[in-house]
Formats: structure tokens, sequence, C-alpha cells
């Protein structure tokens, strides 16, 4: 009888050591897992505030604007124009479909106010071209460039800043590009462009 009892000692001797091991495998586990945890939150809340201090420090790039909603431009779509050109015997004449891009839609409202000054100051543009002119890529990008001046004109723009000279002008042209509520008009778009 005394062979059994030892038999059991040495199980439950066993049974005790069996669960050291694992309860020591488990807690080496929670714990890696733990400082691995705590690695990655310590990382990444280092990365984030280098990325904030970054962000105060660094001028706004075109990236972050886009992140920014933003109004759309408005369009303003003017009839079709037809005019006699400066062509010598004044045979040639050019129509042309003209849109106004404008900053949003109240500006659209306004610059409508205006239009018949604006359409009056395009067609005495258009009636100054030859269709030699017109019919070049540079020549039409020249057009465009001056129906935005002259659009700018009902609003203080155009021509006042051209006949300035030296710093004035150059002052003038920096207000005019910082301030888009003075002239709501920012582009013009052909959308038919027809020589005859």
């Amino acid at each position: 009888m005394s062979a059994k009892p030892e038999a059991a000692e040495d199980g439950a001797a066993k049974a005790p050591a069996k669960s050291k091991k694992m309860l020591i495998i488990i807690v080496g586990a929670v714990l890696v897992l733990a400082l691995g945890g705590g690695g990655a939150f310590f990382y990444i809340s280092k990365q984030r505030a280098a990325a904030a201090e970054e962000g105060e420090d660094a001028p706004t790039s075109k990236a972050a604007d886009h992140g920014k909603p933003k109004a759309p431009p408005a369009y303003l779509p003017l009839d079709n124009m037809v005019v006699n050109l400066a062509d010598p015997g004044g045979e040639r004449v050019a129509q042309v479909g003209i849109t106004l891009e404008v900053t949003d839609a109240h500006a659209a409202d306004t610059v409508k106010a205006f239009l018949p000054t604006i359409r009056s100051g395009i067609l005495l543009l258009l009636s100054q071209r030859t269709a030699e002119e017109l019919l070049k890529p540079e020549g039409k990008q020249q057009l465009a460039k001056d129906i935005l001046r002259e659009t700018s004109v009902p609003f203080g723009g155009g021509d006042a800043a051209e006949h300035d000279d030296g710093a004035a002008a150059k002052k003038k042209k920096t207000k005019a590009k910082s301030d888009h509520a003075v002239f709501p008009v920012i582009g013009v778009l052909f959308s038919s462009f027809i020589i005859q």
C-alpha cells in the first residue's frame, strides 16, 4: 500500500510544476503585448505631435487646402457676340461665346448688374482685333486677359492701374490680387470662337 501514496504524491507534484510553467508563459505573453501596445501608442503620439508642430510652423500648402471645403466658382455665360473685325475691307467677322468665371453665386448677381457695360467693353475689344491675331493661340490668350481686365473696370480696376508708374502700379496690382471681393470676375472662358 505504501507504493500507491508515493505515486499520488508524484502526480500532485507534477501538476503544480506544469501549472507554474503555464502561468509564467501567460504572464510573459501579457507583458510582451502590454509593452508592444505601449510602445506603439508612444510612437504614434510622437508622430502626431510632430505633424501638429510642423503644421503650425509650415505655411499653408495646396495639399492642406484640398482638405478644407471650398465653394466652387460660379459661371456666368454671356450671349454670343458677333462683331466686325479690324481687317482691311471690313469683311471679316467673329462670333464669340464667352463665359465669365466668378468667385461665387453672389458675385454673379453683382456682375449681372454691370453686364451691359461689360458686354459693350468686350465688343469694343473684339472690334479692334484682326482675324490674323485671333486665329493664333497667343491672340486668344491675350484677348482673354484683356477681357478679364475689361470686366474689372466697373469695379474700379482695369485701365486706371495701367496709367500709374513705378511702385504705385505694383502696389495696386498686389492689392487687386489679394482682394477678390473688389474684382468678382476671376476667369474668362471661350465657349465658341468662329471667325469668317
